[in-house]
This record gives C-alpha cells, sequence and structure tokens, in this order.
C-alpha cells in the first residue's frame, strides 16, 4: 500500500472528528460522545502513522532507528481499547457498571502500552524496516515478545468486539443492528489481519519466509476492516438523527392544519415567533407546539364542553375508536371556540363568563389527533357549519 492509501481514510477521520468537536466542547462530560471522539483520533492517528512515509519521518524526527514499529503498536492497541470502551458506553446500562468496565479495558490495555514500551526498550533493533519489522525481526529477543503481546492484544479485542456487537446486534432492531452487524463485518475483517501477520510470525519461528502475507496480504485487510468498522460505529449515529429530523419535521408539518386554525386567536393575534430559515426542526416543531398552547389559553372562555360533548357521541355513533372519537370530539370544540372568538372581536365573553376547560393533551401525539382530525372529520366539518350559521 502506498501512503495516499493510508492517509485517505486518516483524513475521512479526521473530518469526522471535526463534526464531533462541537459536541464534545458542548457535552463534555457524556462519556460515549468523549469515547466517539476517543476513537477517532485513535483511528486516525493509527493510519497516519502507520503510512511508510511517516514511518520514516518519526524514525528520522526521534533518532533511533525503527521507533515508528512500537510507536504504532501502541496506537494500535489504544484504538483496540478505544472500541471496546465505546461499545460499553453506547450499550449502556447502569453508569457505575459501565465506568468500571470501561475502567477495566483502559488500564488492562495501558498495562500492555507499557509492556510494549519496555520490549522494544530491552531489545535491539538497528536496521530500519519500514514494511517487513515484523517478520525481519520475528526471532529477536524481546521484539519477537513485543510483536507477538501487540498482536495477541489486538486479536483479543477483536474477538471480544465480534462477540459483543453480535450478542447486541441480536436484542435490537433497525440502524442501531445494522451498524452492530457492519461492524462485526470490519472485525472479522481485523481477525484476517491478525491471522496473516500472525501465520507469517510463526512461519518466521519456523524457519519459513511467509512474509507476503505479512507485507503484502495484511495491511489491505487491515484497511478494510478499519473503513467497514467506522461505517458500522458512525451509520446508527447519523441515521438515528436524520431519522429524528424527519420526525420532527413531519410532526411540524402535521400539525400546521391545528395551528393554522388557532393561530389568530394568540396574543394581539400573532401567536406564532419568526424564526429564521436555517432554525432545528425540534426547534421549529416546539416552537409550534407552544403557538398552539398559548392559543388554546386565549381561548379558554370559548371552550363549550357541550360542542365537545355532542362531537363525541356522533364521532362515536360512526364507528369511530374512543381515541380517535376523543381528538375529533377535542377537534369540535376548538373548531367551534375559534368561531366564537371571531365572531366576539370586542371580548365580551372574555370579561363575562368563565374559563372554559382546553382540549387535554399529553405532548404532540394528542395534538397530531386533533390536527388530523380538524382536516378529515366530517364531524368536525359539520360543527364548523353550523358555528358559523349561529354565529352569523
Amino acid at each position: 500500500m502506498k501512503g495516499q492509501d493510508y492517509y485517505t481514510p486518516a483524513a475521512a477521520m479526521a473530518i469526522a472528528l471535526a463534526f464531533k468537536l462541537p459536541t464534545l466542547r458542548n457535552n463534555w462530560r457524556d462519556p460515549l460522545v468523549r469515547s466517539v471522539c476517543a476513537l477517532l483520533t485513535l483511528a486516525g492517528a493509527v493510519f497516519t502513522f502507520a503510512a511508510p512515509p511517516t514511518i520514516a519521518a518519526v524514525n528520522r524526527w526521534t533518532g533511533i532507528p525503527n521507533f515508528s514499529a512500537p510507536f504504532v503498536y501502541c496506537l494500535i492497541t489504544a484504538f483496540s481499547a478505544a472500541c471496546l470502551v465505546l461499545i460499553v458506553n453506547w450499550r449502556g446500562g447502569p453508569p457505575e457498571e459501565t465506568r468500571r468496565v470501561s475502567r477495566t479495558w483502559i488500564l488492562g490495555y495501558s498495562a500492555v502500552i507499557v509492556a510494549l514500551m519496555v520490549l522494544f526498550a530491552l531489545g535491539d533493533a538497528p536496521v530500519e524496516r519500514l514494511r517487513d519489522f515484523d517478520t525481519y525481526y520475528a526471532n529477536t529477543p524481546f521484539i519477537r515478545e513485543m510483536i507477538a503481546l501487540y498482536l495477541v492484544a489486538h486479536n483479543a479485542a477483536a474477538i471480544v468486539m465480534v462477540a459483543m456487537c453480535w450478542r447486541w446486534s441480536l436484542q435490537v432492531r433497525g440502524w442501531l443492528r445494522a451498524g452492530l452487524m457492519i461492524i462485526v463485518m470490519g472485525y472479522v475483517f481485523n481477525l484476517c489481519y491478525d491471522a496473516t501477520k500472525m501465520t507469517a510470525v510463526v512461519a518466521r519461528w519456523s524457519g519459513h519466509d511467509l512474509d507476503w502475507l505479512s507485507t503484502s496480504v495484511a495491511p489491505p485487510v487491515a484497511s478494510i476492516g478499519g473503513n467497514i468498522s467506522a461505517v458500522g460505529f458512525v451509520l446508527p449515529l447519523v441515521c438515528q438523527r436524520l431519522s429524528d429530523n424527519w420526525q420532527n419535521w413531519s410532526t411540524y408539518r402535521r400539525l400546521g392544519t391545528l395551528w393554522r386554525e388557532v393561530r389568530s386567536c394568540g396574543p394581539e393575534g400573532a401567536p406564532s415567533v419568526r424564526m429564521a430559515w436555517w432554525s432545528a426542526a425540534e426547534l421549529r416543531m416546539i416552537q409550534r407546539e407552544s403557538d398552539i398552547h398559548d392559543s388554546f389559553l386565549h381561548l379558554g372562555p370559548y371552550f363549550d364542553q357541550g360542542h365537545r360533548d355532542d362531537a363525541l357521541t356522533r364521532a362515536l355513533g360512526a364507528g369511530a375508536d374512543e381515541e380517535t372519537a376523543r381528538a375529533v370530539a377535542d377537534a369540535a370544540m376548538v373548531a367551534a371556540a375559534v368561531r366564537a372568538r371571531a365572531a366576539d372581536p370586542e371580548g365580551r365573553v372574555i370579561g363575562a363568563s368563565e374559563e372554559g376547560a382546553p382540549p387535554a393533551t399529553d405532548g404532540p401525539r394528542d395534538l397530531l389527533r386533533i390536527s388530523h382530525a380538524l382536516r378529515n372529520s366530517p364531524v368536525v366539518a359539520e360543527c364548523r357549519r353550523q358555528s358559523s350559521l349561529s354565529g352569523s
């Protein structure tokens, strides 16, 4: 693999991290956000420092032949720990249990990193090897143990990741399950990477030469596995965000009928706050709900329980279920109240009568039902017609 084959995925990780930094700044205490940012940082670092041009540069800057080898091994080990910690925090559970498991993985792999550096310091690797360090020094004391340790640690993390993600994928659905299955696929490639590396090293131990597995097969397999795993980690988060935005826009749009019905009854006839075109869908939806509730407050004296009871009886008689009938009844009462308010421009009713009970709503779901009934129910249409006739 050439340098650009490493730098391209590193750049992709850097871009993803840049998009995540504002979230990290605003939610520093969220362990899931910290885990995602740590994973992206380490993944980008692994690809950057594993590139042959960077390996040569680091060796030259430090003045130590082959210093890049243990350094990259340490980055790979830290990345393995970051993946495990992310999965633990992503899956959730009791906070204390999550923190305990995360600390265990971090401490365990930190010990491996320290051991890798100690073994390199004890060994002797004077000849710089940019692509075949693993096999060239496979029989060198201490360096041999360092290579075996990093491969075993990486393989253990890959096995645990496959097992955890596979078990979890059987318990969930949707984008999360798709992401977990993609992660499993990516880590299967990581296991293949470990297998090719180990095979080449063990072949050296037994006096055979299978270096091509380590130098020609393992790097592209690792790159493919890393990119697939990154997609698996990012896909559920991105798709969930898109799904939430779509749901918010859908709710905002579907509330339009009810909002337009009552908008003239808000304070000073203008319940809506003008919002910028770039405002988030969730903020627009919340503002529209707030406008509707504010209008309900100003319509209070005009709500007539008699209209509601009559509409409820007619809706039930027409075969509607109880939930739908209640929504139709509330919608009919709202439509009648709007017309009663329009027929009383001086506000005489406001000063002369007690405030009526507004529709009983519990979140946007009930408002959506009322909005749907305003748009589609013949019972509401009839109530609206009768109210207009009586007002005239």
